[in-house]
């Protein structure tokens, strides 16, 4: 008899791994057991040569749905079996934290099955899962992952749920959430005093309840939700006046595609997105018929997703209509997580309360996923991705754990530890006190999951950002060495790394176009062109640097960006003698227009800034879209996306829009040309969607131009676009489209998000291939 110690690593702890492997053991007649410990699952299994054999070969073929294999190795085992059969032990961690956590899940068909079923005891309950879905993350304490490591260590479970948890043959074997209605979480709803509603089922009065047009928080998977009927124009209302968000739009929830597709166009991508195990909220294009206005006021797109917990599942059933599904908080700040802390913070906001006593461990925002160019984008990661784990490219190690602490805003952070990159879920806007305290919690937990101290920590290198600041205080509490990237260069070296570009591949180009990030030479950048590689990079153009009159405030205020490039392109009489008319001219003479100027040639608060961002919101407010301020970030860039849409197919660049200026090695794009003809089409009475798709159409014809000029000149032909304008879809998918005609390779992001979401991916690269050279 021989013996066989087989290591397996990779998404295999809870999602019914030891499982699987005790059946197939017995299927072959083999001694031994499996053990999850720190670096996945581990079997020692003795039997004869040719079992063994076969055992092994089906480990692949039989894992679990929600299980990723990334390696499996085997080596001869010493010794000899006990002769107590195959068995599942208990777990160890003596060797760290290595293994992968998985993701939480949406509720898999046969749960589904049991909880409309009559004669199931699961009937119409509310945590019904198994090995194949259900919650992770979201209740995971420690690792490895055991139920006295979860927030269902409280629950004992009743003699039927043991019985299921010790079957071989039953899916719930070794579920370590496994419950039903007499052992499990329960549900109820409660009123504004806090008194529980006994009057009937929870879920029948809460359907009930939104009928009438109120407002129910609803305790979900990760966080709280509120919860209206989205056809009810009032309700709607009620709830943005309540909650103080008063323009970006509402998330939604229907009971099924067929639902969806009453109100919003479909393609094979987006259901598959709307069905996939993560179940994010899709961006889809609004046809058919329509939801209240205030769902998603002067937008194009309405954000859908399915129910992905029973609960959810059974208030769709008895709703039948879409409802509101909007994150449970005060606008900017963390969703809520707990029943006392939802009951004080949702006090103004809610009517009703449907609560249950499973607590939330870790806060999951709802991911956002938009089809572009074809391919799923996260343009938010948290439930359902996180904290699935990327394997570090070919060329790259780290010696030690590297922390990188990610961006100010949209922040997540980034743990490389051994070969594996584990990006944060959605932490949010560090600005935000509530959300500080949320992200270096975060940390602690994950440093509690993962047992790592860092060697390394990876920072912006803004030295204002609060993420830049926790890192520099960390590195000095734990004695760590510190590392600021520069923030285009972590954008371009995160999509490398999604893409798995090896350390020692040729340098890529790349367009990088966003907000801000401080550059080398002190100035604010976002309209970037480099040339670079994870450990490097070589600024090679940017477009013309332009002030921010009043900083930040301009970002907030589109007129001030409308103002700025005005009076850098355009002579000032001229603009008064042929384009005094124009509503945006008029607009700004009733701005303090003589103090900007004074202020932008003092350089007082009016840093210069090569922002893409800025340039898309001057545009916008141009053309009168959210001029006077924005009520949330990228609101007048999107406006002008969705105003140039319908015509874009049609039209074209504008002559002469761009002139590429050589400043020493650098190239410099003018916008003079493009701003000059916009005044002119909007003096001529030009339809306001043929001029912003043409606007449109000459970022692209530069970009691309300017792209394929460097290309020339480098012999790059692979290409990376990034940051956080790419998620304007008219712009990705033309910039693409034409690169590849031209023979390019583009890379962009799709697993991670291309705005500061992804950044800390970059971080950590960088520091990671920094380190590899040194």
């Amino acid at each position: 008899m021989s013996g066989k110690a087989i290591r397996i690593r990779g998404v295999v702890q809870g999602v019914g791994f030891r499982p699987m492997v005790f059946r197939l053991a017995r299927q072959y007649q083999l001694d031994g057991e499996v053990w999850n410990d720190g670096l996945g699952v581990m079997i020692h299994v003795f039997g004869n040569d040719e079992n063994l054999a076969a055992f092994i070969r089906q480990i692949p073929l039989h894992k679990p749905l929600l299980a990723r294999l990334d390696s499996l190795d085997v080596q001869t085992l010493d010794g000899k079996p006990d002769g107590s059969g195959f068995r599942i032990v208990a777990s160890s961690r003596s060797h760290g934290m290595e293994t992968p956590i998985a993701a939480d899940a949406a509720t898999c068909p046969a749960c589904l099955a049991e909880i409309a079923d009559p004669n199931n005891r699961r009937y119409r309950y509310s945590f019904t899962n198994c090995t194949h879905c259900g919650p992770r993350l979201s209740i995971l304490l420690n690792m490895p992952y055991d139920r006295c490591h979860t927030s269902m260590a409280d629950f004992v479970m009743c003699q039927h749920c043991q019985q299921e948890y010790d079957n071989p043959a039953d899916r719930r074997f070794h579920a370590q959430a496994n419950c039903c209605a007499d052992c499990g979480p329960k549900l109820w709803l409660e009123d504004r005093l806090g008194q529980v509603q006994e009057s009937g089922d929870p879920l029948s009065l809460a359907a009930q309840l939104i009928r009438q047009g109120h407002i129910i928080a609803i305790k979900g998977l990760g966080g709280f939700h509120l919860a209206c009927n989205a056809t009810d124009a009032a309700a709607v209302s009620r709830l943005r006046e309540r909650k103080r968000r008063y323009a970006k739009p509402f998330a939604l929830m229907a009971k099924d595609v067929g639902t969806i597709a009453r109100y919003a166009k479909l393609g094979v991508e987006e259901t598959n997105a709307l069905l996939d195990k993560a179940a994010p909220i899709v961006l889809l294009a609004a046809s058919g018929e329509t939801l209240a206005s205030g769902v998603a006021p002067d937008d194009d797109k309405l954000g859908f997703m399915l129910p992905y917990t029973p609960l959810h599942t059974l208030l769709l059933q008895v709703l039948d209509l879409p409802i509101v599904l909007t994150s449970g908080n005060v606008s900017d700040e963390p969703q809520c997580t707990g029943n006392d802390e939802a009951r004080a913070k949702l006090a103004g906001i809610a009517d009703y309360w449907l609560l249950h006593d499973r607590d939330i461990i870790n806060r999951l925002d709802d991911s956002v996923v938009r089809v572009m160019g074809g391919k799923n984008r996260l343009l938010r990661r948290a439930r359902g991705y996180s904290p699935e784990v990327l394997a570090l490219p070919s060329g790259l190690e780290a010696f030690g754990v590297i922390l990188a602490m990610g961006a100010e805003l949209k922040n997540s952070f980034c743990l490389l530890n051994h070969d594996q990159l584990i990006v944060s879920q959605h932490i949010g806007d560090l600005e935000n006190a509530a959300v500080q305290h949320e992200y270096r919690s975060a940390i602690a937990l994950y440093r509690q999951l993962y047992g790592f101290r860092p060697a390394l920590i990876a920072v912006d290198s803004h030295p204002g950002y609060l993420s830049t600041q926790y890192g520099q205080a960390l590195a000095v509490a734990e004695n760590a060495v510190l590392v600021p990237v520069q923030h285009h260069h972590a954008h371009l070296a995160a999509c490398l790394a999604e893409h798995r570009v090896a350390l020692d591949a040729p340098p890529v180009l790349a367009a990088i176009f966003d907000g801000i990030g401080l550059g080398d030479d002190g100035v604010l950048w976002g309209g970037e062109f480099l040339l670079g590689n994870y450990q490097s990079y070589t600024r090679l153009g940017h477009f013309q640097a332009i002030a921010l009159p009043g900083g930040t405030q301009a970002m907030r205020e589109p007129w001030r960006n409308t103002y700025a490039q005005l009076l850098h392109y355009i002579d000032g009489p001229m603009l008064q003698a042929d384009y005094a008319a124009l509503d945006i001219v008029r607009l700004l003479a009733g701005k303090p227009l003589a103090t900007l100027a004074t202020m932008i040639a003092k350089n007082i608060n009016s840093p210069p800034s090569t922002s893409c961002g800025r340039w898309f919101d001057a545009f916008a407010a141009a053309l009168g879209l959210h001029s006077g301020q924005v009520s949330y970030e990228g609101q007048a860039a999107i406006a002008l996306e969705i105003l140039a849409t319908p015509l874009f197919a049609d039209e074209q660049a504008y002559p002469q829009a761009w002139t590429a200026i050589r400043n020493g090695a650098l190239t410099v794009l003018s916008w003079q040309g493009l701003w000059l003809a916009v005044l002119d089409d909007l003096k001529h009475g030009v339809d306001k969607a043929r001029i912003a798709a043409r606007i449109h159409h000459s970022l692209v014809a530069a970009t691309v131009g300017l792209l394929n000029q460097f290309s020339c000149q480098t012999g790059a032909d692979r290409i990376v676009l990034s940051g956080g304008v790419f998620q304007n879809r008219l712009l990705l998918e033309a910039v693409t489209r034409q690169l590849q005609q031209r023979g390019k390779t583009v890379l962009s992001p799709q697993r991670y998000p291309m705005n500061d979401g992804g950044l800390a991916l970059g971080q950590a690269v960088v520091a990671a291939a920094r380190q590899a050279v040194e």
